[in-house]
C-alpha cells in the first residue's frame, strides 16, 4: 500500500479525493492522509514515517507549499512531492522544481493525469527504495567479501560463467594466530570474537598495505594471496609487517597469559583460481587451489610461533632484501620428496 499526503486548505479536496480514488482505496492500493497547510503537513510526516509522497498545493495559510517543499527537500530527502496549483504559471513551476517538486499538476484537476502522475512518482519512489536497499546489500557484502573477488563477479555476463577459473601464478600466504585456543577456554565469547577481529583487522592492515587481497578466514588464521609483480616480495613485506607488530603487541591477560605470536607458511606457484562450490545450492567460494596453496598450508603448520617459512625456490633474486636463515629440508605432508625450507629473519 501506498501511503500519500495531500495538503490543500480547501476542505472539500478530502471528499473529492477519496471519491475518485475509492476503487484504490478500497483495494489497498492508496491510503491517503490530509493536511490544511504546510505546518499540519511537516506534524502529520513525523507521525506517519511511512508516507510515501505528498501532492500539495502552493497557496496556504501558515506555510505555503513552497516553504513546505524547502523543508520536506531539507528534513526528508526521500520524500517527494507533487505540486497541485491553480498558480500555474511558468515562475511558480521552476521555483517548485528547483525546491525540489518532482511534478507539477494545474488546477482544475484533470484526475486520470494525476492517478498517471501518482503512479509515475510512486514508481520513481520504488526504484530508489530498490537502489538504497542494493546500495545496503552491496556494503554488507563488501564487509564479507574481498574487492577482488566483487570486481571478478560483476566482469561475469551469467551464472555459468561465475564457474569458470584461470591458472594463475600468485604467492599465497597462511597467517595463523598461534594459540588462541587457549584465550577461547578461559574467556567469555563476547571477549575472544573481538579480540580476535582486532588482530585480524591488525593483519588485513599490512596485506592490503602490500596489495594483497585477503581470500579467507579460517578459524583463527588469514589465507593472503598476492598476484602480479613482485609478488613474493610483497607477500614477505606483508608477513614480516604482521609477525613484528604481533610480536610487539602485550600479553593479553594474566588470566589466559596469552602473548599473540603468528606462524606463517609462504609459498609461490601455478594455482587455479575462480570459484568452488554448488551451483545447485547457490554457494561459492572465490579462492585458489592447488599444490603451491597446499605447501604454504603445510609450511604454516610446520613453523613455530614467530617463524615464516617459505620454500628456497621462491626466494631467488630476494636475498639481497632479506635475511633468510636455511632450515635444511623438510618433508611435508602428502609430499613424496623433501623440500628445502628456509626461515624468514627479517
Amino acid at each position: 500500500m501506498s501511503k500519500i499526503l495531500v495538503v490543500d486548505d480547501e476542505a472539500d479536496l478530502e471528499v473529492l479525493i477519496t471519491q475518485k480514488f475509492r476503487r484504490k482505496i478500497r483495494a489497498g492500493e492508496y491510503d491517503f492522509v490530509f493536511a490544511l497547510n504546510g505546518r499540519e503537513a511537516l506534524e502529520l510526516i513525523q507521525t506517519h514515517p511511512d508516507i510515501d509522497m505528498i501532492l500539495s498545493d502552493i497557496n496556504m495559510p501558515e506555510m505555503d507549499g513552497l516553504t513546505l517543499l524547502t523543508k520536506v527537500k531539507e528534513q526528508h530527502p526521500l520524500l517527494k512531492s507533487v505540486i497541485i496549483s491553480a498558480y500555474g504559471d511558468m515562475e511558480n513551476i521552476r521555483t517548485a522544481m528547483n525546491r525540489g517538486a518532482f511534478d507539477f499538476i494545474t488546477k482544475p484537476v484533470n484526475f486520470q493525469d494525476l492517478e498517471i502522475t501518482i503512479e509515475k512518482t510512486l514508481q520513481h519512489i520504488k526504484q530508489i527504495k530498490l537502489n538504497l536497499i542494493a546500495l545496503k546489500e552491496n556494503n554488507i557484502l563488501k564487509m564479507y567479501v574481498d574487492e577482488t573477488v566483487l570486481n571478478f563477479m560483476i566482469g561475469k555476463e551469467s551464472e555459468t560463467s561465475l564457474m569458470e577459473n584461470e591458472t594463475v601464478e600468485a604467492t599465497v600466504a597462511f597467517v595463523d594466530l598461534c594459540g588462541f585456543t587457549k584465550i577461547s577456554e578461559n574467556e567469555e565469547p563476547n571477549v575472544v570474537v573481538p579480540l580476535l577481529n582486532e588482530y585480524f583487522d591488525l593483519m588485513v592492515r599490512e596485506i592490503i598495505d602490500q596489495k594483497g587481497a585477503v581470500d579467507k578466514f579460517i578459524g583463527d588464521a588469514v589465507m593472503a594471496v598476492f598476484k602480479g609483480p613482485d609478488q613474493v616480495e610483497r607477500a614477505i613485506r606483508a608477513c614480516i609487517a604482521i609477525r613484528d607488530k604481533m610480536n610487539e603487541m602485550p600479553v593479553y591477560s594474566k588470566k589466559s597469559n596469552f602473548s599473540p605470536k603468528v606462524s606463517i607458511g609462504l609459498n609461490s606457484g601455478e594455482m587455479v583460481s575462480g570459484n568452488i562450490g554448488s551451483r545447485s545450492l547457490k554457494r561459492l567460494d572465490y579462492t585458489v587451489i592447488g599444490d603451491a596453496v597446499n605447501v604454504a598450508s603445510r609450511l604454516q603448520n610446520s613453523a613455530a610461533p614467530g617463524q615464516i617459512l617459505i620454500l628456497e625456490k621462491c626466494t631467488h633474486g630476494l636475498t639481497d632484501l632479506f635475511t633468510f636463515l636455511n632450515l635444511g629440508e623438510f618433508t611435508l605432508k602428502n609430499k613424496a620428496k623433501p623440500v628445502s625450507v628456509l626461515e624468514v629473519v627479517k
